[in-house]
């Protein structure tokens, strides 16, 4: 059980609470205490992809919290609220008027490396303490400008309902990037003001939608102790490096923590195997071979 459960995060659960499930999961299936941490914090107001690293993939949790992620989220023109989502109450209202070509026009100017404003309401730290801790208190938050990048923006629907106006987008962002903001940035450009009325994540560094499963099917298979066909190897976590394969002698030394010398590699990140058993996550660099992270398998 050293792997991803990628999970179809439902709306109002907060992503350690995820975790909390999976961990419940291997419990009431009687598969022993295992690590168990989260590959990128998901709003609770968020829906879709979030992997749950289990075991000896814990330790590429930080490299997923490095990927780029891709997303779905609709504006709500119109009104913006102090969380810059549906939870919080509104701070700006505007009564411009804004159609899907005023939206679509907009996009490439956000396409690129930008500089961005992150929301108030968000887990970054300020003076050690959490911003939402300080929002909510009612204390002004004020957090620096980030440079994020904005790989894609494309345009799928605009409608009105009720008086106001909604437009969907999708966004591949990398890092860092924060879909609220986004939004926020978006309205202003348009003369007007707004907030995110839908956030769902469809992909997670190498994880998508396909592979996600939902609660229900998490428990479901913990009382039927299948728990192990709906895990994803470890491998899985980095399909975007090459592997490199190890002798006896080779596995052993760097189990050990010892530097390979001599391997006929390009400078990089490998996944060093043994068969099919992951050794580590290593660097090789001038024909030298070092282990950036190791697993205990």
């Amino acid at each position: 059980m050293h792997g991803w459960i990628i999970l179809d995060k439902p709306l109002g659960l907060g992503s350690t609470q995820g975790v909390s499930a999976v961990k419940r999961a291997l419990r009431d299936g009687g598969y022993g205490k295992f690590k168990v941490g989260h590959g990128g914090t998901l709003d609770p107001l968020a829906t879709g992809v979030l992997p749950i690293a289990v075991g000896e993939a814990t330790k590429l949790a930080g490299r997923m919290l490095d990927s780029d992620k891709v997303y779905e989220f609709t504006i709500c023109f119109g009104a913006e609220t102090d969380t810059l989502d549906l939870e919080g109450k509104v701070i700006a209202t505007s009564d411009a008027l804004v159609d899907g070509a005023d939206v679509e026009d907009v996009l490439v100017d956000f396409i690129g490396e930008i500089d961005q404003i992150p929301p108030a309401y968000s887990a970054l730290k300020v003076d050690g303490e959490r911003a939402y801790d300080l929002a909510r208190a009612g204390e002004t938050v004020t957090l620096a400008t980030r440079r994020v990048t904005i790989h894609a923006l494309g345009y799928v629907a605009w409608w009105s309902e009720d008086g106001k106006q909604f437009a969907t987008l999708t966004a591949h962002v990398s890092k860092g990037t924060y879909i609220r903001s986004l939004a926020r940035d978006i309205a202003l450009a348009l003369g007007t003001v707004g907030h995110v009325a839908m956030l769902r994540r469809t992909k997670a560094g190498p994880f998508g939608l396909d592979s996600a499963i939902s609660l229900d099917k998490l428990a479901d298979a913990a009382k039927a102790r299948t728990l192990e066909q709906l895990i994803l190897p470890l491998r899985a976590g980095l399909d975007d490096i090459p592997a490199l394969f190890l002798t006896p002698d080779q596995a052993g030394l760097l189990r050990r923590g010892q530097v390979l010398a001599g391997i006929a590699a390009d400078d990089g990140q490998y996944f060093a195997l043994l068969d099919d058993v992951p050794v580590a996550l290593v660097e090789a660099q001038s024909g030298l071979v070092r282990v950036v992270r190791g697993f205990n398998l």
